[in-house]
């Protein structure tokens, strides 16, 4: 497969009428940031007449993400667009967002029913599969966000208000706020310039990252309960009764994982969360230096050096006692010092 170039997917989306974003299950903010804000972008690409009778400007898109829209998200323009299950086709283009492989995608995803359309694939995590018919994987960019914001010059689409609100979210989101390793001038620059068209950082950063329910800070307390820290790894897990005894949603940890992190003894840090069905969905975030994208992806999952995830298919215990040993490895192993 011949690499794609970023004016090749400009080239298959300008002139498509019929146009289907997906982006992965469990979406964070970057995920949602992305399929809006490419929303947003397109609806302002002027869309020329053609031979069919069809008038310029008539471009129909449909968002979907299996999981909805996280409630820390909820403000964001068009979120109330979003669907969780695709409406019928035919479709001229399909595009992935964020996704490093097609089973992130979810339910949503359903290729048998897109023909002879075109798949893109636009993300930027090292662990991408390259699974589309146009792969623009950019691994140095700090957020699919950030792919989205060069994808717009390529279009050479305005970035109005709503789209940077968007996609300043999948920064800062990805970012923590601006504080991992890959936050670099490139990023700041992008930044500012989602800012210069509208974009309120003070305000996105409010919404986004300190959003944490009564539930789930309640949950922090038997989970922190649990936290164990061993081989320069620190780590906890979230039952399902856990949840049921105070009434926490089953959407994720609130930033648990990150929260871990902050430990100076430890290296590596996880969090095993329990879903209804018994599978053991895994979070892990990593220091400088210590990779934990490649354990990620040996178990199915993905992601980036600093921050990963994966889905186990096994009860609590058993996903434990499989990926602890794994991450003590990682933990010990500093890729820069050995690279």
């Amino acid at each position: 497969m011949s690499p794609t170039t970023l004016n090749e997917v400009a080239a298959v989306l300008r002139p498509a009428r019929r146009i289907l974003m997906i982006c992965h299950i469990a979406p964070d903010g970057d995920a949602i940031g992305s399929l809006l804000g490419l929303g947003w972008l397109l609806r302002g690409l002027p869309l020329r007449a053609d031979g069919s009778g069809a008038q310029a400007g008539e471009r129909t898109l449909a968002l979907v993400c299996d999981d909805g829209v996280p409630a820390p998200f909820g403000f964001l323009p068009g979120a109330g667009d979003v669907l969780t299950a695709p409406p019928p086709g035919p479709w001229d283009v399909v595009v992935s967002l964020d996704a490093s492989d097609p089973a992130r995608l979810g339910r949503a995803f359903r290729p048998r029913e897109y023909g002879q359309a075109p798949l893109v694939v636009i993300d930027h995590h090292v662990t991408n599969v390259q699974f589309g018919t146009l792969n623009w994987v950019d691994t140095r960019a700090a957020a699919t966000a950030q792919v989205l914001v060069d994808l717009a010059g390529a279009l050479d689409a305005a970035i109005d208000r709503a789209a940077a609100t968007c996609l300043l979210t999948g920064l800062v989101t990805d970012t923590r706020g601006f504080r991992t390793s890959n936050t670099t001038l490139d990023v700041m620059t992008t930044a500012t310039r989602l800012m210069q068209a509208g974009a309120d950082l003070a305000g996105i950063t409010e919404r986004a990252l300190n959003y944490k329910p009564y539930s789930l800070i309640r949950l922090w307390g038997p989970a922190l309960g649990r936290v164990r820290l061993q081989q320069h790894v620190i780590w906890t897990s979230i039952t399902q009764d856990m949840r049921a005894a105070i009434n926490a949603p089953d959407n994720g940890d609130s930033g648990l994982v990150s929260f871990l992190m902050d430990a100076p003894e430890a290296n590596v840090a996880a969090v095993f969360n329990e879903k209804p069905d018994g599978k053991v969905e895994v979070g892990f975030r990593s220091k400088p230096g210590y990779d934990v994208s490649a354990l990620a992806l040996s178990l199915g999952g993905g992601g980036h050096p600093q921050a990963s995830g994966c889905t186990i298919a096994s009860p609590l215990a058993d996903a434990e006692a499989r990926v602890l040993p794994m991450l003590f490895a990682a933990a010990a192993r500093n890729v820069k010092r050995e690279a």
